[in-house]
């Protein structure tokens, strides 16, 4: 389990807090999505997670380790894909002979089946490689490190239509009931088929932390052109033809879930958003 309490976190003493009281825990065995606008402090509590930023405030925990002590038991059970990354111009052999003793579940059986998955070989040069084909050689090693807790911020950026629907795939085929995997994006169409927990988050606070299965439960998405059911659904955006629209479920038939319908809910209506699914804020960023 990853538990966040009550940290705050700004980027130099006279500017106000990016992160401020925020607490969130996310288990064991998840993918989940987390979204938010820019300047919500995403990318800086996923470093924050990891160690490589120190909170001002507050304490983390992941499985009993304080990741600003950098433990050695801990850094070996954590891998994180920033949004922006270097890769040395050496062959994939030669990278993976350096880095991946430091995992000691590695696995370069996991690593082929994951590079397959995104159609590259095994002798790849990195230096001779498109960003995009170097985002999908880092995330297949990884996934092959197979550490407890895999963060991804903005994993799509830079992918292709082709390589955005291999980097799905990639992911429902390397988790397991023991990993969890935190995806920070934007792109919510690329993420939402496979995540199971959803958190958003705004300037002003986490408006949503909560299972997909909870949101289905609760609220139902669809598309229509009848004007009745736009004029009564608690969020209508506008689509060709018509709007997409969420309505509260009527218990019975499940909907899949439209991310981008739900973000908007959750930013203008933040008070139904919490008399729903019963959320406190927990967040306030001044950015």
């Amino acid at each position: 389990m990853l538990t966040i309490s009550d940290i705050t976190y700004s980027y130099g003493r006279k500017k106000r807090p990016v992160l401020e009281n925020y607490s969130l825990k996310i288990h064991a065995g998840s993918i989940c999505g987390l979204l938010g606008r820019n300047g919500a402090g995403k990318s800086t509590l996923l470093y924050l997670a990891t160690g490589l930023l120190r909170p001002q405030k507050g304490s983390i925990d992941y499985n009993g380790f304080n990741p600003i002590q950098r433990n050695v038991e801990f850094l070996r059970d954590v891998f994180i894909v920033p949004e922006e990354f270097y890769l040395p111009n050496v062959t994939l052999g030669e990278y993976v002979k350096v880095n991946s003793p430091f995992y000691p579940n590695f696995s370069l059986t996991d690593l082929k089946r994951h590079l397959e998955t995104f159609e590259l070989s095994d002798d790849v040069h990195l230096g001779q490689l498109s960003m995009g084909q170097k985002k999908r050689v880092f995330i297949s090693f990884a996934l092959a490190c197979n550490t407890s807790l895999l963060i991804l911020d903005e994993p799509t950026n830079g992918l292709d239509i082709p390589g955005k629907r291999l980097f799905r795939k990639a992911i429902l085929n390397g988790m397991t009931d023991e990993k969890t995997i935190i995806i920070s994006t934007h792109q919510v169409y690329d993420v939402e088929k496979i995540i199971d927990h959803v958190v958003i988050t705004d300037t002003d606070g986490v408006i949503l932390d909560t299972s997909v299965i909870d949101i289905t439960s609760k609220l139902a998405f669809s598309y229509t052109t009848d004007r009745n059911r736009i004029a009564g659904a608690i969020l209508a955006l506008d689509a060709p033809g018509g709007a997409n629209i969420i309505e509260l479920s009527d218990g019975h038939n499940e909907t899949d879930v439209n991310l981008e319908s739900l973000f908007e809910l959750s930013r203008q209506r933040k008070d139904l958003i919490n008399s729903i699914f019963h959320t406190n804020s927990t967040i306030i960023s001044h950015n």
